[in-house]
């Protein structure tokens, strides 16, 4: 009973496990549960105009699998910014007369 409850409660990093056996082991981009999609979108949203870096530390997958996985999804997750409003689909200028006009006023 006592090495059930030992491993129950092993701690974010586990002590002494194997790396693989640990609940807080680093994990390859995108075999997580972080929604990556969302944090790159706030970050365009919010003018965040940095590097996105993959530091990749995980103790299952290769590197090479895990780099060339986690180079993947930052790639199909950076966001170019449009240079427009949402609404200035015509890309004219505008004239305040005839706007004036248009709405008779």
């Amino acid at each position: 009973m006592l090495n059930l409850i030992l491993l129950v409660k092993k701690g974010a990093f586990g002590g002494y496990l194997d790396w693989a056996d640990r609940a807080g082991r680093y994990r390859s981009l995108g075999d997580g549960q972080i929604d990556f999609k969302t944090i790159f979108s706030k970050l365009t949203q919010y003018g965040c105009d940095v590097w996105a870096v993959l530091e990749w530390e995980c103790c299952i997958k290769s590197p090479e699998q895990g780099a060339t996985e986690g180079a993947k999804i930052i790639q199909d997750l950076i966001i170019n910014c449009t240079d427009k409003k949402f609404d200035d689909f015509a890309g004219g200028n505008t004239n305040n007369e005839d706007l004036r006009n248009i709405l008779n006023i």
